[in-house]
C-alpha cells in the first residue's frame, strides 16, 4: 500500500520556482507587487505542487486573517452590484478577501450575520446606512472590530462613513422637478422604519417643497420592498387615484422601471401624461424607454474609498474619516415640464 504523498509547503513551493519563502508569500498575498515573471513561477509551483496555504496558523501567527465582511440589504437587484465590484477589487489590491452576507432588509438578520462574520474571523465590516442597534456598535467595539458605513453620509453621526448624502442629493432632484411646475408630487420608497437613506430621500423632497412654499406632508409616499413588480403596483394604486400626481418619485431605480413599465401597461404617456425619477443610475435606468431621469450615485469611488479605508484601519489602527461623496442629476426622457396654468 503506498504511503500518503506528504503536505506540500510553503518551502517546497520556494525550491521549486528558485525563489525565497518571502517571495512566494509576498506573491499570495499581494500579487501585484511581484513582477509577473516571478508570479509565473510561483503560481507553476503552487499548481504543480498542488499547494493550499494553510491561513489558519497564518491567522494565528498575525492575529489577522485578511478577510473584510460586507453586509448589503439584498443581491436581488443591481443597486449594490457597482460598489461591492469596486470594494471587493481594491481589497484585492492590498491582499483581503471579501466575504459578504446578505440581510434581506431585516435587522435581526443583519446582527445575526455581523456576529457570524465576526466569529469567522472577519478582520472589519463594511455596513450599509447608519440604523442599527447601539448594541450592535458596542459589540464590535468590544470585539475591536471596525466598522465603517458606507451608502450614506451623516456628519453628525459619530460612526465614520464614505458615503453620500442622500437628503441633499433628493433635494435637488425635488428643485429640478419643482423648477418644471409640477406640484403634485408623489414618492414610492422602500420601507422606512430601519431604512436612513430611504428616510433621507422622503425628507430631501420635503425640504424642496417647503423651499416652494408648499405643505410637506402633501407629499403621496407608498412604501413597498424593492423591486420592478412592487414599483408597478405602487405606482399603479397612485395613477388610480382621483388627484393622481404629475410626477413620481422612485426611492431606487429598480422601483422607477416598475413605474415605467406599469404606465405603459395603463396607456400612460411619460413625461406627457406623468414624469418618473429615480435614485442610483445603475445600468438599467438608461435602457428603459424612455430613459429613466435619476440621481447620479459614485458608486465605484464610494466602493474603492471605503475599501481604502477600511484596511488603514485593520493594519495601521488609523480612524476613517467621514467622507461625502458628490452626486449629480442625470436628465433623461422620463422627466419633462408641464404647463404652470
Amino acid at each position: 500500500m503506498n504511503a500518503e504523498k506528504p503536505t506540500p509547503t510553503l518551502h517546497d513551493v520556494a525550491d521549486l520556482a528558485g525563489v525565497s519563502t518571502a517571495t512566494v508569500s509576498r506573491c499570495l498575498n499581494f500579487p501585484d507587487r511581484v513582477k509577473q515573471a516571478t508570479r509565473d513561477k510561483v503560481m507553476a509551483a503552487v499548481n504543480a505542487l498542488g499547494y493550499a496555504p494553510n491561513f489558519g496558523a497564518r491567522a494565528m501567527a498575525s492575529q489577522r486573517t485578511n478577510t473584510i465582511g460586507a453586509i448589503i440589504p439584498t443581491m436581488e437587484n443591481a443597486v449594490f452590484a457597482r460598489g461591492l465590484q469596486a470594494f471587493e477589487d481594491e481589497l484585492r489590491q492590498h491582499g483581503f478577501t471579501l466575504l459578504v452576507a446578505s440581510s434581506s432588509y431585516r435587522a435581526d438578520v443583519e446582527e445575526a450575520q455581523i456576529r457570524s462574520l465576526v466569529a469567522r474571523g472577519a478582520d472589519a465590516l463594511l455596513l450599509i446606512g447608519h440604523d442599527r442597534d447601539p448594541a450592535i456598535y458596542q459589540f464590535l467595539e468590544g470585539q475591536r472590530k471596525p466598522a465603517l458605513v458606507t451608502w450614506a453620509y451623516d456628519p453628525d453621526n459619530p460612526r465614520p462613513s464614505v458615503g453620500f448624502d442622500n437628503r441633499a442629493a433628493m433635494r435637488a432632484m425635488a428643485e429640478k422637478v419643482l423648477a418644471l411646475h409640477h406640484r403634485k408630487l408623489a414618492l414610492i420608497s422602500a420601507p422606512m422604519a430601519s431604512n436612513d437613506r430611504a428616510r433621507a430621500r422622503m425628507m430631501g423632497i420635503r425640504d424642496a417643497m417647503a423651499a416652494y412654499g408648499l405643505t410637506p406632508e402633501a407629499l403621496v409616499v407608498i412604501e413597498t420592498p424593492y423591486g420592478i413588480e412592487n414599483g408597478a403596483d405602487a405606482f399603479a394604486r397612485l395613477m388610480q387615484a382621483d388627484d393622481r400626481p404629475t410626477a413620481v418619485f422612485c426611492g431606487n431605480d429598480v422601483l422607477g422601471v416598475g413605474a415605467l413599465r406599469q404606465a405603459r401597461a395603463m396607456g400612460l404617456d411619460v413625461p406627457g401624461d406623468v414624469s418618473v425619477v429615480g435614485f442610483d443610475d445603475i445600468e438599467l435606468s438608461q435602457v428603459t424607454y424612455p430613459a429613466l431621469t435619476t440621481v447620479h450615485v459614485p458608486h465605484g469611488t464610494m466602493g474603492r474609498k471605503a475599501a481604502r479605508a477600511l484596511v488603514a484601519m485593520v493594519l495601521h489602527g488609523q480612524p476613517a474619516e467621514t467622507t461625502a461623496l458628490p452626486t449629480e442629476i442625470v436628465m433623461r426622457g422620463s422627466l419633462a415640464a408641464i404647463d404652470p396654468a
